[in-house]
């Protein structure tokens, strides 16, 4: 996994291996799988948590393979709505964590600059997603619309 504010890679992390079609071991047949992404959806998991149960849980090691289609394909298609991005929204519940814990300890500096260097990542993500038409080109972060949304 790459490093969030530095240009260079992190030390651990593991690569999948390089597949092009589904495993012939997959006990699921892409009916249950898209219909075991939205039970797990239900149940209020996020996309990638979804990915991460189906394969710790059900072996399927890739749903785009074993579908054709990702996990957000597959909940779009049902008529699931996303009010943000799930990598926005992530970043933002960092922001208000880290700005929760400010408050009580105003003197912890390097968090200080921690939630300066998120707070540039939402704008820039947020410039990207307003570019490409899924946030509204109104749409602004503060930290009070965060909580609002996040919580």
């Amino acid at each position: 996994m790459a490093r969030l504010h530095a240009k260079r890679k992190g030390k651990s992390g593991s690569t999948r291996p390089f597949l092009k079609a589904k495993p012939a071991w997959v006990p699921l047949e892409p009916k249950e799988i898209q219909e075991e992404v939205l039970r797990l959806h239900g149940e209020g998991l996020a996309t990638a948590e979804i990915g991460v149960r189906l394969r710790d849980a059900y072996g399927v090691p890739s749903v785009h393979l074993a579908t054709g289609k990702s996990i957000m394909d597959i909940l779009k298609a049902k008529g699931v709505k996303f009010a943000l991005p799930e990598d926005l929204s992530a970043l933002m519940k960092r922001a208000v964590d880290l700005q929760s814990h400010l408050k009580e300890h105003t003197k912890d500096l390097s968090n200080a600059r921690g939630l300066q260097l998120i707070e540039a990542k939402i704008r820039r993500l947020s410039a990207y997603y307003k570019r490409q038409g899924v946030l509204p080109a109104d749409w602004d972060y503060s930290i009070k619309l965060a909580e609002l949304q996040v919580r």
